[in-house]
Order: C-alpha cells, then structure tokens, then sequence
C-alpha cells in the first residue's frame, strides 16, 4: 500500500471525524496536513468536493431549522468573493499557497485561543462582508469556514439552527466553488481519482462523528484540535 496514500487516508477520515462531530473544521484539518503529501492545489480541490458533498449529508436531517434569511449575506457575498479565490489557486505557486495555508491556520487558532471575538454583529453589512472573505479564502485555500463560523457565532442562533444554517451555506459556497475549479481547468482527473479513492475513510470519519456527538467532551476535543492545527499551520508558514 502506498504510504502517501495511507497518511492521506488518515488525515481525511480525522477531518471528517471532526467535521461529523462539530459541523465544521474539515478543512482546517485537512489543509493542514494534505499538502505535505499533495500539491496545495490538488488538496484545496480535493476537501472542496468532499465538503460539497458532506455539507448535504449533514444537512438533510437539519433541514427544518435553517433560516434562508439570516444566510442570504453570506451566500451573496460569497458569490463575489469567490471567484477571485478561484483565480489565486489557479496563478499562485505551491510554496505560496503553502504559506498563505500556515497564515490562515494561525491566525485562526490565535483568535481562538485569544478569545477575541465579537459577541454581536447585527448589522446585514457583516454578513455581507464574511460571505466576501469566506468566498475568497475558500476559493483560494478551501477555508471558507473560519469567516463564517466568527459570524454565526454572533447571531445567536439555536444549536440546531447554527448548524444547519452553516451547511445550507456551505452547500451553495462548496457548489459555485467546485463549478469555478472546473472552468479554471483545476476539477482534474487526477483529483477525481484521489476523490474517488479517499470516499471510504471520509465517509466512516464523518459517519463515527455524527455517532459520538453525544459522547465527547467537545471543549477538550476543540482545544486539543487547535494546538495541532496551530503547530501544522507554523510548519506550511515557515517552510512553504
């Protein structure tokens, strides 16, 4: 068995662990690691279709809860921000999209641990603005998550409405994002061959996530989670 493969197939069925058990995180901790054992791009694509996929998977039984309003920025902005994410995937060089990875992993666990968050953001100017930046570094490093999350995080949403709200997003951010790989030339056979091959251990992480929900200490879980990211992130930033 190929080593590479089997490193890959670790790392997607722990994001997939995670992301069936938080509702979010797949790419962090995805992108964090994939691109030790891929190109960057090859990986952006990659956990791009997979989230596409699973967003569905996770939204289906949530579907009651979400609120189309309270999404309706989000989505817009990230219609324009998007494409621009799409166009730095396809122009920027492996060690820069390695370093803007470890950039965008710090950062995110910095104002995690930091606590530095807004407890509110009322104004529909926000929302507007986090589809924007969501759609960019998604289109871009496939982290639209952190933008989003910090948004949602200050509606004061019911637990249920805070998930299946981020995956009624994600369905439609994942879907234009994946449809601009395609005309950018990035949707390759290779990646579809790595989708095809990596579906079992996405498919069993995000299915045993779902499973433990109830079980875990998710404050722990989250911190332990971050210090890794933290320190994958400091690795793709210092050595591109």
């Amino acid at each position: 068995m190929d080593p590479a493969w089997l490193v890959g197939a670790v790392v997607i069925l722990a994001a997939h662990f995670v992301f069936g058990l938080a509702g979010f995180g797949v790419g962090l901790v995805a992108m964090a690691f994939l691109p030790f054992i891929m190109s960057p791009a090859q990986a952006v694509v990659l956990m791009t279709v997979y989230a596409m996929i699973f967003a569905v998977v996770l939204f289906v039984p949530l579907r009651r809860d979400v609120t189309p309003r309270a999404i309706a920025g989000l989505v817009a902005g990230s219609l324009l921000g998007t494409p621009a994410g799409v166009w730095i995937l396809a122009v920027a060089s492996a060690n820069a999209l390695n370093r803007l990875i470890g950039l965008m992993l710090v950062v995110v666990v910095v104002l995690e641990f930091a606590g530095r968050l807004p407890r509110r953001l009322e104004a529909r100017g926000w929302g507007f603005g986090a589809g924007i930046l969501a759609g960019l570094i998604g289109g871009a490093v496939g982290l639209p998550g952190p933008p989003t999350i910090i948004y949602a995080t200050t509606q004061g949403w019911s637990p249920r409405t805070f998930k299946a709200n981020l995956q009624a997003f994600f369905i439609v951010n994942q879907s234009v994002t994946v449809g601009g790989y395609w005309v950018a030339g990035l949707l390759t056979a290779d990646v579809m061959r790595l989708t095809a091959s990596y579906f079992v251990p996405a498919s069993f992480g995000i299915v045993v996530g779902m499973a433990l929900f109830n079980r875990v200490d998710a404050a722990r879980f989250r911190r332990i989670v971050f210090v890794v990211l933290l320190g994958a992130g400091v690795l793709l930033l210092v050595g591109g």
